[in-house]
């Protein structure tokens, strides 16, 4: 298996998005921040602006919903068209149900949860699910740093999806960057949102490639 990069665009140049979504060409989805200044500290952009990236590029977009009541608003998110919608566990009234309602407009249905937060309560229903985001930072802003106390969630989750053998994406989002991207993906994570590690170099291309080697190279170790 090749493990999957997707770069964050929360560390592009928002004012150039068609040119900065160029430069990632060769991502395997584009992460997408959406911030409500509620759920966290900090706004990005809404509904209209994920359907003109829709409109700009023809990657599959990876939204992660970072918002409150996102029982009300994850729905617009699949019907917009992205290709897969992460909601916070800490946020939905009904997960479950929210992650059926998902599936049934067509998205791949993601659950996350902040670095305080445990797994242990979904793992038992991870076969209503696409994707799980463990969160290695707090969410909210790029550029901090991995919490070290994050990654036995991380394995916990991986050994739940391969007892159970479920089509389940792992993915890690936080201070992921070449230093620590294969021991993440040794212990199990698949899929790797990378913000400033892709944007901050001359040859993002170039540095993509190299992200996923390196991941893809841990998760072969990881059997």
């Amino acid at each position: 298996m090749s493990a999957r990069i997707n770069p964050s665009i929360l560390s592009a140049d928002f004012a150039n998005f068609e040119r900065d979504f160029n430069t990632i060409a060769n991502a395997d989805l584009i992460h997408v921040d959406v911030m409500d200044n509620h759920f966290v500290p900090n706004l990005t952009f809404g509904l209209p602006m994920v359907h003109r990236m829709q409109q700009i590029t023809p990657k599959p977009l990876d939204v992660h919903l970072m918002i409150s009541e996102v029982d009300k608003w994850a729905p617009g998110y699949a019907e917009a068209g992205a290709f897969s919608v992460t909601f916070h566990l800490e946020a939905a009234a009904d997960p479950i149900a929210l992650a059926r309602r998902l599936r049934s407009i067509g998205a791949r249905a993601g659950v996350a949860v902040k670095p305080g937060t445990s797994v242990d309560s979904i793992l038992d229903s991870l076969i209503e699910f696409d994707q799980l985001l463990v969160m290695t930072v707090e969410p909210g802003f790029g550029g901090q740093s991995l919490i070290e106390s994050t990654l036995e969630k991380v394995s916990a989750a991986r050994r739940k999806i391969d007892q159970e053998k479920l089509d389940v994406w792992l993915q890690v989002d936080g201070g992921i960057d070449e230093s620590n991207i294969a021991r993440v993906a040794e212990l199990g994570a698949d899929t790797f949102v990378a913000g400033s590690a892709v944007f901050k170099a001359d040859d993002r291309a170039k540095q993509i490639d190299n992200l996923r080697d390196l991941a893809t190279a841990g998760f072969a170790h990881h059997h």
